[in-house]
């Protein structure tokens, strides 16, 4: 059996381009005991993986030079030597960019097609939603009648976010980029209030939208959203810190002047709790507890999500490099087979 691979051909400076990628194809190895050989299904784009395209320190290792680009798959068994695992279990794995692979069985989870769809492995009902259940609930504890802002509102976590608030008796105001965006935010996912960060009068209508000031931000962009929103934050606000897409292609400091001083004085002078965190802290914790809540959200609809479903491995770069810059809409999948 075969494999076709996208490899990290080098570090990417800014934007990653073409030449950062690189298509491989290769014998894979026959199957020891234990061991399960995968077809992949579906592959999961996530703004992370811009992060292990780097050399620089981080929460989890880089990608070296050269190899698979890492990623989370939904996939079909076609070959076992594990009695974990039969032929036409579908699966989830972590076995990154390519269409097969050899995985040791225990590091797979059996999925259920009737239970729901098994592309929401990979979103509402995957890491990303449990990223947005745990950042939510753990940091920002949100209160009935609270007011919690989302950032990239219409993503897999922001519009997790802004609906599992409401469920917990708060009220949800979401921020997108684009009328489309911003008009889902209300009438697909059932948001409070919509606003458009590229609007001229955004400021403005972050002030109308919260005229009692923000009690939970829940941060995925940084940039010029997390400035205006500081500005609103209530006496002891929470700010669970999940992502900063907005400068991961930076290369170099932002322009202006420094305005870590001022942060970090309204961070003290209201008493701010700012957390980053990584889903995976909160696995051993909360897993049960997302499984046995979110799953009858989504399938009474008191949750809702939508996929983004790009065809064929090899668009997967530049379906990536769109992520990056907000192109998508909803949880970004490549389908790599039928």
């Amino acid at each position: 059996m075969q494999t076709t691979q996208i490899r990290l051909a080098a570090r990417p400076v800014g934007e990653p381009t073409d030449d950062d990628f690189a298509f491989v194809t290769e014998d894979l190895p026959a199957l020891a005991d234990g061991q399960v050989l995968l077809r992949t299904l579906y592959l999961s784009l996530d703004p992370y993986m811009r992060g292990r395209m780097s050399a620089a320190k981080s929460y989890a290792e880089p990608v070296p030079v050269g190899g698979v680009m890492v990623g989370q798959t939904v996939c079909e068994v076609v070959e076992s030597r594990s009695e974990r695992r039969a032929v036409g279990d579908v699966v989830l794995a972590y076995t990154g960019w390519q269409t097969h692979a050899v995985a040791d069985a225990r590091h797979t989870r059996v999925l259920d097609p009737e239970a729901a769809p098994v592309s929401t492995a990979l979103g509402v009902l995957g890491m990303p939603g449990f990223t947005a259940y745990a950042g939510l609930l753990e940091i920002g504890r949100p209160q009935p009648g609270e007011t919690v802002v989302v950032a990239a509102a219409t993503g897999p976590v922001g519009s997790a976010v802004g609906q599992i608030a409401q469920l917990k008796g708060a009220r949800s105001v979401g921020i997108a980029g684009g009328a489309e965006k911003v008009r889902a935010l209300t009438e697909e996912f059932g948001f409070d209030v919509a606003l458009d960060h590229r609007s001229p009068s955004f400021r403005e209508d972050l002030a109308a939208a919260t005229p009692d000031g923000i009690d939970v931000y829940f941060e995925n962009v940084g940039g010029q959203v997390a400035a205006e929103v500081t500005r609103r934050l209530n006496l002891y606000a929470r700010i669970p810190v999940c992502g900063l897409v907005a400068d991961y292609n930076a290369t170099e400091a932002p322009a202006g002047p420094d305005r870590l001083p001022a942060f970090m004085s309204r961070v003290l002078t209201s008493s701010l709790t700012v957390r980053g965190f990584i889903q995976s802290e909160f696995e051993p914790t909360l897993s049960e507890a997302f499984r046995r809540e979110m799953t009858p959200w989504v399938r009474e609809g008191r949750i809702r999500y939508r996929e983004d479903i790009v065809e064929g491995l090899e668009n997967a770069p530049a379906a990536f490099r769109g992520l990056l810059v907000g192109r998508n809409f909803g949880k970004l999948l490549v389908k790599v087979g039928d």
